[in-house]
């Protein structure tokens, strides 16, 4: 993803960036659901604008899947400038689904599913591999995605990119696809009850 081999200290250090991306990123999500961070700093959401929200998360969940998914294939055809454009919307999707999500949690608040008890296993399932994955894969994505936007192409190679964008690639498209699935059973197949803005620890991402 890079274009010049200058050195600099997060070029040196990728494990250490890694490790404060992750913290930051990390507390700002524990920080919503356990109250942390102020309630002062969401706007106060309607059920309808957090049923709007929950679409546009969809939709940016969905459309990061396809960037990553075309970035795999890229990097395998060796479009490299094709791929690291893919892996950098992806992962700038990513981010906006996360000022959405924190925002429909700390400013609207979630819905819990009211289906029939063998899908709402399914659901359960589903949901729950989407957060594992989604908390284990934070800091492999933001080390493939530091090393990528501080080496060049030929630099690359002497890293662990390759091996650990594999990894994160497959993680996060897995994820994402999953709480798409999630979205799609809570929000338009069957039904579900909405709890306002609390302390909550089994975040519903797809609601």
């Amino acid at each position: 993803m890079a274009t010049a081999s200058a050195s600099g200290p997060v070029k040196e250090h990728p494990a250490a960036v890694t490790a404060v991306l992750s913290i930051v990123g990390y507390t700002l999500v524990v920080g919503t659901f356990a109250g942390i961070v102020p309630a002062s700093l969401f706007p106060e959401l309607s059920l309808g604008q957090v049923n709007l929200l929950s679409d546009a998360i969809a939709v940016v969940n969905t459309t990061a899947t396809l960037s990553l998914i075309a970035g795999w294939r890229w990097i395998r055809r060796d479009e490299v400038k094709k791929h690291a454009a893919a892996m950098s919307t992806a992962f700038g999707l990513i981010l906006l689904f996360l000022v959405l999500y924190l925002t429909k949690i700390g400013g609207g608040g979630t819905k819990e599913f009211l289906g029939p008890q063998i899908p709402y296993y399914a659901y359960l399932a589903m949901l729950a591999i989407h957060i594992v994955l989604s908390i284990v894969s934070v800091p492999v994505v933001l080390y493939a995605l530091v090393l990528g936007l501080t080496h060049t192409p030929s630099e690359l190679r002497q890293t662990a990119h390759a091996r650990v964008g594999r990894v994160a690639a497959g993680a996060w498209i897995l994820s994402l696809s999953l709480g798409v699935v999630a979205y799609l059973l809570l929000n338009h197949v069957y039904d579900w009850t909405f709890v306002e803005a609390t302390i909550v620890f089994l975040p519903t991402v797809g609601g």
